[in-house]
């Protein structure tokens, strides 16, 4: 095949077992395969779709695929169980980084239905206009390893601190014998944008410590309000220096050009996108 493929025959092993069976006939699509490595060449090279070479299918199937699995929940499952799995070997660390990076939108990402279309697809498609024009933001959790725990999509204006909950809402990794899935990390790491009063008592109130540095006005207004400004919140710097393990993170996912600029107009298949990078990052350990 002279197409550039992206998962090897050990990672293929891997994922394989986790793909779901054709509902016609009960058993696992023989071309399952190729069809991620399609998904993944469009999204690694950000071509259009009618542009995918003969040798990876037909181009209409690979999308439809790539939306039926992320409607169904596929994307998800599948990426639970690798998660499932990471942790079951002891393979996750568990100092969590939160942060956020925006991705402009091509024109092409214009023009969907406007409203409920259903289908788990927000009403916004998750786009939204700042002064570069139209992007989607990613909101991203990453490990210790700088690698994807949960990943949350908004339109690309939104705030960080007012996404928090819902990333860290997002962080479930099932067990893999029996018990409640993880939900709680043992540490949070973010930079100056989260540092509010409501994501610090969000995070005490699951008992998770958070390294949280504040920003200079509001390190002002406690100290002009003397003794009623409270003591300052704790800060671990040497703990912070692990913080770049979410930039790195980001850094990876975007190395794939049709995540780095966005091109779909549905929001469900742009995450879908997200979920197979985040799924080919942990299999390739």
């Amino acid at each position: 095949m002279s197409v550039r493929l992206a998962i090897s025959d050990v990672m293929w092993g891997r994922i394989e077992p986790l793909m779901s069976a054709d509902p016609i006939r009960g058993r696992r699509w023989a071309e399952h395969r190729r069809t991620l490595e399609a998904i993944a060449w469009k999204y690694r090279t950000c071509a259009p779709w009618r542009d995918l070479p003969e040798e990876l299918g037909s181009f209409k199937t690979t999308h439809k695929r790539l939306l039926r699995w992320a409607i169904d929940g596929t994307w998800a499952r599948i990426f639970a169980a690798v998660l499932a799995s990471a942790d079951a070997d002891g393979d996750i660390g568990w100092a969590v980084s939160v942060d956020s990076t925006v991705c402009r939108a091509h024109q092409h990402a214009a023009g969907a239905r406007k409203g409920d279309t259903g289908r788990g697809e927000p009403a916004d498609h998750a786009l939204g206009r700042s002064r570069g024009g139209l992007g989607t933001k990613i909101h991203l959790a990453s490990d210790s390893n700088a690698r994807p725990l949960a990943i949350v999509l908004t339109a690309g204006q939104a705030g960080d601190a007012p996404a928090f909950t819902a990333v860290m809402a997002a962080i479930r990794v099932p067990r893999t014998v029996c018990g409640r899935p993880r939900t709680r990390p043992d540490v949070v790491l973010a930079d100056r944008a989260y540092s509010s009063r409501a994501i610090r008592a969000h995070l005490r109130e699951r008992h998770v410590r958070a390294v949280i540095p504040q920003p200079v006005d509001q390190v002002r207004h406690r100290e002009r309000r003397g003794s009623n400004g409270g003591r300052p919140p704790a800060f671990d710097a040497d703990t912070y220096k692990g913080r770049n393990t979410v930039e790195r993170c980001i850094a990876c996912l975007k190395q794939w050009r049709g995540l780095a600029m966005r091109c779909d107009k549905l929001a469900v298949a742009y995450q879908a996108a997200l979920h197979l990078a985040a799924i080919l990052i942990w299999v390739r350990r």
